[in-house]
């Protein structure tokens, strides 16, 4: 006889000591080698310098999403960090219930007084990702391959075209999204596909902003022979020197930042916060020559300084 799916989150709740800070890892998880374990980098920072344990749930349907949040309250753990904007919905209306009990969220705004919101600038990061694939391409064709369509991620893209269309005017981009559920960021399969169909078109640089399916779009970029451009955590190791770079959304520094003490309000981390970069290091050494990684630390510091301007999708409702 199956076992009701509250006492099953509620197992796991038993030895929850008070004022622990716990985590709820998206669908996907914690060993996603994307989003979620770029968040659990960061507890597990948290953990190292301080000396103390944190509690922690990986969702494996939508129904845990408020479960799991409820019951880390109701034990006393503080705060409770959501990570991934599907679970907006269930802190907000946790939150409300526990006015005294500290929350964070990553992705999404939760506007109530015992909330820290963390969003990103992601279309400056992109933009780097952008810039440093059209200097590698000699197709002049790149591909983007988004999870779920939504704003964010269509915000990505807009950062994208725009770094490569400040490196190359003529640049070509090939994009395709893989759904419109929260499905379509787990679904590798897919990513191979649709990058399959990217690369017949000529396109010969990848980027998977799409999370475990982007371990596809990589893979597939791999096995023909062209370049990826990974997401969220580092992914140059997957395949080193078949990965051009990826681009790092620091989703460590909101969950350490939220652990060390939930500040309420909108906290919004880009590049000069260090909450975005691109990662260089031995696997993609010998894509990126002197001169490519020059005229991205160029744009970088540009970007920061408010020299450059990156137009952010998800405000002007708009690419050019």
């Amino acid at each position: 006889m199956k076992r009701p799916l509250l006492a099953l989150v509620g197992a796991l709740f038993t030895t929850l000591a008070a004022a622990q800070p716990a985590i709820i890892f998206e669908l996907g998880g914690k060993n996603d080698k994307s989003f979620g374990q770029a968040a659990w980098e960061g507890a597990e920072r948290w953990k190292k310098a301080t000396g103390k344990p944190y509690l922690e749930f990986e969702i494996a349907n939508a129904a845990q999403r408020e479960q799991a949040a409820r019951r880390f309250a109701e034990k006393g753990a503080n705060p409770v960090v959501g990570v991934g904007f599907p679970q907006a919905s269930s802190i907000e209306a946790v939150a409300r219930d526990f006015p005294a009990t500290r929350f964070a969220i990553v992705d999404m705004v939760v506007k109530l007084p015992n909330v820290q919101s963390f969003v990103y600038r992601e279309h400056e990061g992109a933009f780097l990702a952008g810039l440093l694939g059209a200097l590698a391409s000699k197709t002049g064709k790149l591909g983007f391959v988004g999870g779920q369509d939504i704003p964010l991620v269509r915000k990505v893209l807009c950062g994208y075209e725009q770094g490569a269309r400040y490196a190359n005017p003529k640049v070509q981009i090939v994009s395709a999204m893989t759904g419109t559920t929260n499905a379509a960021w787990t679904d590798p399969a897919r990513g191979a596909e649709l990058t399959r169909t990217q690369v017949a078109q000529g396109v010969d640089v990848v980027f998977a902003a799409a999370g475990t399916t982007g371990l596809g779009v990589l893979q597939a970029a791999a096995d023909l022979n062209i370049l990826g451009i990974g997401v969220d955590s580092n992914q140059n190791g997957l395949h080193p020197g078949r990965v051009l770079t990826s681009l790092l959304k620091r989703t460590d520094v909101a969950v350490e930042q939220a652990f060390r003490g939930v500040q309420p309000g909108v906290t919004a981390l880009g590049l000069k916060e260090g909450g975005l970069d691109l990662a260089f290091d031995e696997h993609n050494a010998k894509l990126v020559t002197p001169e490519m990684r020059r005229q991205v630390d160029a744009a970088k510091a540009d970007i920061v300084a408010g020299r450059l301007s990156v137009i952010d999708y998800t405000a002007a409702k708009a690419c050019r």
